[in-house]
């Protein structure tokens, strides 16, 4: 039986985790095997970062990123207009009870690595963190 603390929102559980590291897995193979004739993914790099899963493992959100970020909208919606033929590729790919419907979406992570990283190179940012740690000396 499982407790959870009431009033902390618990996470996806390990069975999701599993799931979806499985269901990322298969559909990376599934995009390299299948070519998607769409001109909008016509020799377009896609990495797949995160499948979340639903906790009935029905619903899956795929994170993903083109190579370099340029048209992450084109290429977004043309994975989503490919979204069944992809999930019929899937189901022959992983042993799961249901195959679980694929909602694709830009993964920002990148660009908030990227902005975060331009903070640190600025110049009044650099000399705040520099007189924080004069501080703790």
């Amino acid at each position: 039986m499982k407790h959870r603390t009431a009033g902390k929102p618990s996470g996806p559980s390990q069975r999701q985790l599993r799931a979806g590291e499985l269901t990322r897995h298969a559909l990376v193979e599934v995009m390299r095997d299948h070519e998607i004739l769409d001109p909008d993914l016509a020799g377009v790099p896609i990495t797949v970062t995160q499948v979340r899963l639903s906790p009935d493992l029905r619903h899956a959100i795929c994170f993903v990123e083109p190579l370099g970020g340029e048209k992450f909208s084109v290429v977004v919606d043309a994975l989503n207009r490919h979204a069944k033929f992809l999930r019929g590729r899937l189901g022959r790919a992983i042993e799961m009870k249901f195959t679980p419907d694929l909602k694709f979406v830009h993964d920002e992570t990148f660009n908030e690595a990227s902005r975060i990283n331009a903070l640190f190179d600025d110049p009044k940012v650099a000399q705040d963190l520099a007189a924080d740690s004069s501080d703790q000396d």
